[in-house]
């Protein structure tokens, strides 16, 4: 069995203190969804927004079963609380589910160092133009595969616009790289970041993620980043953050892949 949750107040308690900022989203009811074992009693939970769910509570590969029919996606990454639950992922997918590790990112506000995300900026070579996310760069973002999760949390740009936060920047007045919120959570946003194949490794993403850093700190909104690879993570720490620890993840197929 398996509920949608529209009052998350009784699995609170489920997540504990996970930090993890799409769970937060979740438990706020600003994005995402809560599903629980019981409606009135619940013993096991998930998180769940655009690609992730996260798994907390008392471990049940029934409940993995349901809660993967429910979410409609091909695609998915599941990231169990514990052990327990990471059984019950294997179990329940078999080669279909990839184990992965990710690296988590402290959460430390009043860490960036402004001054230096300025001076990042202004690495930015000749060219190429930064701007915030507008209607017509997000729309950009949209149609483009490499770009599309930067906004793809966000039904429309009037939604994007009221919860999410983003900067990009363009060559010719085309989207090449783009630092954009993936979620949105009451204090802050959790950090998408990508580039176009062509112009990797040319310091884009971190004059991109700088930019974005900054307006966050401006407007008092924390800017939460996890790390897929080690590559993430050095971005990362080259813009001000502390890396935390090493994680595990199932990315996992619903259908075979070839």
């Amino acid at each position: 069995m398996i509920d949608r949750l529209a009052n998350t107040g009784k699995v609170r308690q489920i997540f504990g203190e996970w930090q993890e900022t799409i769970i937060w989203s979740c438990l706020q009811g600003i994005m995402g969804e809560i599903y629980a074992d019981d409606r009135k009693k619940p013993h096991s939970a998930a998180a769940v927004l655009g690609d992730f769910v996260f798994f907390a509570g008392e471990p049940k590969r029934e409940f993995v079963i349901n809660l993967s029919k429910a979410c409609r996606k091909d695609f998915v990454i599941m990231v169990p609380e514990n052990d327990g639950w990471g059984g019950m992922i294997e179990s329940s997918f078999g080669r279909k589910a990839k184990k992965v590790s990710r690296y988590a990112i402290k959460k430390e506000p009043q860490i960036f160092d402004e001054e230096n995300l300025k001076r990042i900026i202004r690495t930015l070579p000749d060219g190429y133009e930064l701007r915030m996310m507008d209607e017509e760069s997000y729309n950009q973002c949209r149609s483009q595969e490499w770009s599309r999760d930067l906004v793809a949390q966000y039904k429309d740009y009037g939604t994007y616009k009221k919860l999410g936060l983003g900067a990009v920047i363009l060559e010719k007045g085309r989207v090449v790289s783009g630092a954009s919120s993936y979620s949105t959570y009451g204090e802050g946003i959790e950090v998408e970041i990508d580039t176009y194949g062509p112009y990797r490794r040319k310091g884009l993403a971190c004059v991109c993620g700088a930019r974005l850093i900054l307006e966050c700190c401006r407007r008092n909104l924390y800017p939460s980043w996890d790390a897929q690879n080690r590559w993430s993570v050095s971005l990362a720490e080259k813009l001000g953050y502390h890396y935390s620890h090493e994680y595990i993840a199932y990315e996992v197929w619903k259908r075979e892949t070839n």
